[in-house]
C-alpha cells in the first residue's frame, strides 16, 4: 500500500484547486445561502473534543435550524440518547462543523465555525413545540459557509426513491443492539420502539 505522507505529495496528485472551489466560501451568509440552510431539514453536526471526534444526525420539523442573523444559527437539543457527546465536546472545544441536506437537492451547504450551548430560558421557550422545549440550544457562530459540489450526491443517486432500501431488509435496531450486547432482549426493543419514539419526539 502506498501512504501518502506530506502535503506536497498530496498536492501532487491532486493539482491546483479551481476558482470556483474558492471564491463560493464567504464569512457570513449571503441571501442564497441562507434559503438553502432555511430549506434543511437535516444536519449532521462535527465536533472534536478531549476523548476524540463525533458527528450526530439532527433533525427538525421544517428548518433545523434557526437564522439568527448572517452569522449566527441556533441549534436546538431535542430528546435523544442523553449521551450528548457533542455538547460534551462543544463546551470544552468550540469547533464546529455542519453539513446540511435538502431532500430533493444535489447540492449541500457547509459551515465552519465555533459554538456554545446556551440554556437561556426564553431562548428555550422561543422553540416551543407540542408545548415542550428543547434542554439546551446550540449557538453557531459562522467563520466560513459554501456549497458543496453536487458530484457526491449525483453518484449516490441519493433521492432517487427506485433506490430506495426496504427497511424490512436491513437489521432493525433490536437486532444491532443485540449484536454489540449478547444478552439483550431486541424483540422488545423493537416493539415498544415506535410507540416511544412518537412520545418522546420533542
Amino acid at each position: 500500500m502506498t501512504i501518502i505522507q506530506s502535503v506536497d505529495e498530496l498536492k501532487a496528485i491532486y493539482g491546483t484547486v479551481a476558482e470556483a472551489s474558492t471564491i463560493k466560501v464567504t464569512p457570513a451568509l449571503t441571501a442564497e445561502y441562507r434559503q438553502m440552510i432555511e430549506a434543511s431539514p437535516f444536519v449532521a453536526l462535527a465536533t472534536v473534543g478531549p476523548e476524540g471526534m463525533d458527528c450526530s444526525p439532527r433533525g427538525d420539523k421544517g428548518g433545523v435550524v434557526r437564522v439568527q442573523d448572517d452569522r449566527t444559527l441556533l441549534l436546538p437539543d431535542w430528546r435523544g440518547n442523553n449521551r450528548i457527546d457533542s455538547l460534551l465536546n462543544i463546551v470544552r472545544d468550540p469547533r464546529v462543523a455542519l453539513m446540511f441536506l435538502v431532500p430533493g437537492s444535489t447540492t449541500t451547504m457547509r459551515v465552519n465555525g465555533t459554538a456554545v450551548v446556551s440554556a437561556d430560558l426564553a431562548l428555550l421557550e422561543s422553540f416551543e413545540m407540542d408545548g415542550k422545549h428543547p434542554r439546551t440550544v446550540t449557538v453557531i457562530t459562522i467563520d466560513e459557509v459554501y456549497f458543496q459540489c453536487a458530484r457526491a450526491l449525483i453518484r449516490s443517486e441519493l433521492w432517487k426513491t427506485e433506490n430506495f432500501i426496504d427497511p424490512a431488509s436491513l437489521p432493525t435496531p433490536g437486532a444491532l443492539m443485540k449484536a454489540a450486547t449478547a444478552d439483550f432482549d431486541k424483540d422488545t426493543y423493537d416493539r415498544e420502539w415506535p410507540e416511544r419514539a412518537a412520545k418522546t419526539m420533542w
